[in-house]
């Protein structure tokens, strides 16, 4: 979507309704300055407030995303060419968000290594190795419910049984047994259980190989620190 063009069309059609951008602002409970960053294109208007924005303006919503009036014989081409859109996005969106999740899993577990590394190694007392190692498995597990919750709600996970394609919720996504981004889950639609994968769009975009080649490298180092901190101790 082009916000430059839809944020000229906001600015056009609230003077149209001889509203200055704090007196808009005040209507949607917002400031000003949000305003002023969706007129100059450097934001979007969040869908909470689309149809109180609309309806101000005295606009559609089909219209506020094409950025111009529209005629009714180009409404509803228009209307499909803007859900293309959002689909689009929202499917960027989501590979950013799983390359996000790759990073932090990975610079998480590095730094919960070197965590135990530096209590296996470093000359410190017991009670200090035992806070690091403490607080380094807080700090993971943090990060892991972290990580699960974006895959949570990034992309769908699609039924091997009928195909369906679903969101999970959080307490599904963190019990389910899983094999990278493939995980073992009931399926709402026709309510059998199997090993379902991680979808984007209609290609999917896993990661599996890697992640599972992170967590063997995380699970040697863990089980030797421990060995080497004990062995020490």
């Amino acid at each position: 979507m082009d916000t430059s063009k839809i944020g000229k069309f906001i600015a056009t059609k609230r003077k149209e309704q001889n509203l200055t951008q704090m007196e808009l602002a005040e209507k949607l409970n917002i400031t000003d300055r949000a305003i002023s960053k969706w007129e100059c294109g450097r934001a979007m208007p969040d869908s909470s407030i689309m149809l109180e924005l609309c309806e101000i303006l005295h606009i559609s919503v089909n219209e506020l995303l094409s950025g111009e009036e529209l005629e009714m014989n180009n409404y509803n081409k228009q209307a499909e060419l803007n859900l293309i859109e959002m689909k689009k996005q929202k499917e960027a969106s989501d590979r950013r968000l799983l390359n996000m999740e790759i990073v932090l899993g990975v610079g998480g577990t590095i730094l919960f290594l070197a965590a135990i590394l530096c209590a296996a190694f470093l000359d410190l007392q017991i009670w200090a190795r035992i806070v690091i190692i403490v607080s380094a498995f807080i700090l993971f597990l943090l990060m892991c419910f972290f990580l699960i919750r974006i895959e949570q709600v990034t992309g769908y996970y699609e039924c091997k049984h009928c195909h369906h394609r679903y969101v999970p919720t959080y307490k599904q996504a963190n019990m389910a047994m899983h094999f990278g981004r493939t995980r073992y889950m009931k399926c709402p639609h026709c309510g059998k259980k199997s090993w379902q994968k991680k979808v984007i769009s209609d290609e999917n975009n896993n990661y599996i190989a890697l992640e599972v080649f992170v967590i063997c490298i995380y699970m040697c180092y863990y089980w030797r620190s421990i060995y080497w901190t004990i062995y020490i101790e």
